[in-house]
């Protein structure tokens, strides 16, 4: 490995170990503004809906360094590669709805016109499945499954797992537990920034 190679990966594993606390605590933000805004029953567009929406898409942004780095600390293979592809679709289709969503809530004047922009977009074909539908839900399958990856090495502890995995079924419930959902991701991913800070062998593959 080159030095500059070398660097790049050490700052890589960096912003990993940064992104493992910084993206469940932005996704928490989502969860908390999402709440308050709808407090008083009218929740997009306007600041509440951005400031919402641009947190959880930094979030998102984030999940795909942590993928990245939990990719260094796994063995070199076929199921590594495939696990980390899924996950990545899964963020790119995510990042791709809350773009959208922003969009909206800037192009339309009340909730009635993001509802049309949104109708619009949800009729090209394939985009509900591919990017409400389907796409999104690639990204948690991935992260449930890589923590798992993670822990058969030794790598994080399996309550870990459970914990990621019931985080990851909490919004399928209700939205409202977003931020309990957000919170049990930091929790559950918070040994796994020491494990960022250490060299490894996968890092030099």
């Amino acid at each position: 490995m080159s030095a500059q190679a070398g660097a790049d990966s050490i700052r890589g594993m960096q912003i990993a170990r940064f992104a493992a606390v910084a993206a469940p605590l932005l996704m928490l933000a989502y969860g908390v503004i999402r709440l308050v805004g709808r407090m008083d029953g009218v929740y997009g567009p306007g600041l509440d809906w951005q400031a919402a929406h641009w947190a959880n898409l930094a979030g998102l942004v984030l999940f795909v360094f942590l993928v990245m780095g939990i990719r260094r600390l796994l063995a070199p293979g076929v199921g590594r590669e495939a696990v980390v592809a899924v996950t990545l679709i899964g963020a790119a289709t995510s990042i791709v709805q809350f773009v959208a969503d922003i969009v909206w809530g800037l192009l339309a004047a009340d909730k009635a016109g993001m509802r049309e922009l949104s109708g619009q977009f949800h009729d090209l074909p394939g985009v509900d499945l591919a990017f409400y539908q389907v796409g999104p839900q690639l990204l948690y399958v991935g992260v449930v499954v890589l923590t798992g990856m993670l822990a058969y090495r030794g790598l994080l502890p399996w309550w870990s797992v459970g914990l990621v995995l019931v985080s990851s079924l909490l919004p399928v419930v209700t939205l409202d537990l977003l931020p309990v959902a957000a919170a049990g991701y930091l929790v559950a991913l918070l040994p796994l920034r020491r494990q960022l800070g250490t060299p490894t062998p996968a890092l030099t593959r």
